[in-house]
């Protein structure tokens, strides 16, 4: 994809991005819909730019997606943004070009709903090569926000560099925003991103075996786990495990937030429940770390559950 200068804010991470966004484009009482699973900060930061948020729910049988029907049905008089994560943060599913055609056909029959496609885990996906909704449909890049950064691909992070790339009015906005709260994120982690995408790309390519290798092992472990079922990630470094089953099994405990305590308080392990992003009775974990530590944590949660 290709902008003009004038079109791309450079920002302290991809959450300020966001943030950016929310606050420069919504209006009190707008729309946003969101998709769940999401990213634990869309809605509290549509909620303090005034705006509504819409969630729209997914489940394991889906694929953790929405279709372009359901959109359809939440679309209202109020709707301003539509967010699309893909691959996703916390399920690790990617949406299709067909899919994402298909939501895009749904949105060229309303040119006034804008859409934000969080981008941030484009180079960490095995199932396919990438594709957002401006590349599924072009004709929507005059109103789509592309959100990214160099957090994930480049593991960087504490470096807190992200960007956005839109209408030039809105970013206009956007920087208004930003001058007046961070200003630039340091010269020193621009200059670090800089070389990270002009340099060599062959860590990221190396990084993306590996996240498969272990999303392989972390995915066959959890099925085997009484309790709890994984399906397969496309991407990201994280897998989207149900625990309904070992909520319902273990005594005095009622839904994932207590089961997150529970495994925190007896097994040593951090998870994150899934109603922080929207989707009770699951659990986010993350295989970023070794393959050791990996498997420390599933014999962990193997004796505590």
């Amino acid at each position: 994809l290709t902008y003009e200068r004038n079109q791309i804010l450079v920002s302290c991470g991809g959450k300020q991005s966001f943030f950016n966004l929310a606050l420069a484009l919504l209006n009190p009482g707008d729309e946003v819909i969101i998709p769940a699973p999401y990213w634990v900060s869309y809605p509290d930061m549509v909620k303090i730019a005034e705006g509504t948020p819409v969630i729209l729910e997914s489940s394991a049988e889906t694929g953790f997606k929405v279709t372009a029907e359901q959109i359809r049905g939440a679309l209202t008089e109020r709707t301003k943004l539509v967010v699309i994560n893909s691959p996703s943060n916390p399920s690790g599913k990617a949406y299709s070009q067909e899919e994402l055609a298909a939501i895009g056909q749904v949105l060229e029959e309303r040119p006034d709903v804008m859409v934000a496609t969080d981008d941030m885990y484009e180079h960490i996906l095995w199932s396919g090569d990438f594709v957002n909704i401006v590349n599924a449909t072009p004709s929507l890049k005059d109103r789509t926000f592309v959100l990214n950064g160099v957090s994930k691909a480049y593991s960087m992070t504490g470096w807190r560099i992200g960007y956005a790339a839109g209408p030039a009015d809105v970013i206009a906005a956007m920087k208004k925003i930003q001058s007046q709260s961070t200003s630039n994120p340091a010269s020193i982690s621009q200059a670090a991103a800089t070389a990270a995408l002009n340099g060599p790309q062959d860590c990221v390519s190396e990084m993306l075996k590996a996240f498969k290798e272990r999303h392989d092992y972390v995915v066959k472990a959890l099925n085997e786990l009484p309790g709890v079922d994984c399906i397969e990630s496309d991407g990201t470094f994280y897998a989207f495990p149900g625990f309904q089953g070992a909520i319902e099994a273990t005594p005095g405990v009622s839904n994932d937030q207590e089961l997150a305590e529970h495994l925190l308080q007896k097994a040593g392990v951090a998870l994150v429940p899934g109603s922080a992003f929207g989707t009770p009775g699951h659990m986010r974990l993350s295989y970023a770390t070794s393959m050791d530590n990996l498997k420390n944590a599933i014999e962990r949660l193997r004796k505590v559950l």
